[in-house]
């Protein structure tokens, strides 16, 4: 399993970069979506006008990756059924991802569409991206079941990209 990679901690000194920031806003987004009853593309209008860069906790963000971002929010409200399915099939329990926190799960299905859909991008980079957005939100608990739940993910359909 992924550990995460380097602590995140030590990036407090200089800004995320572009695809960092378009995944942390693609997660907030689909919550956005969800309890907000919008469309993906409103919200994607309105991140891309009011919200392409912005300060979290005192680090300024750089400008988001704004094709990444409409990507995977449009990649993942096209495809939630297939991503849920693949996510459901990592987890212990069929019903724990609807139980979840709303963050939590989008985190989970941002990961998974990338796993699916953007080969070209390692999956262990996947990996640790969205685990850094777990952490930013959660607790050891959640971050293990996250790491677990992408890992798995990642190692059921990229299994060429992990050794035996």
């Amino acid at each position: 399993m992924s550990d995460g990679g380097q602590r995140r901690g030590a990036r407090t000194d200089r800004p995320a970069g572009r695809r960092s920031v378009a995944r942390l806003f693609a997660v907030q987004a689909l919550y956005e979506i969800e309890f907000g009853g919008t469309n993906p593309e409103a919200v994607i209008a309105d991140f891309r006008t009011n919200r392409q860069s912005e300060e979290i906790e005192g680090v300024q963000m750089r400008e988001a990756d704004a094709d990444w971002f409409a990507e995977v929010v449009r990649g993942v409200a096209r495809q939630q059924a297939e991503v849920d399915r693949v996510i459901k099939d990592a987890m212990p329990r069929v019903d724990a991802l609807d139980r979840m926190e709303a963050i939590l799960r989008y985190a989970l299905r941002c990961a998974a569409y990338e796993i699916i859909a953007r080969i070209d991008v390692p999956a262990t980079t996947v990996i640790d991206e969205y685990l850094g957005i777990v952490r930013a939100f959660f607790g050891p608990r959640e971050i293990k079941l996250a790491n677990g739940v992408i890992d798995a993910v990642a190692r059921k359909l990229r299994p060429g990209e992990f050794t035996a």
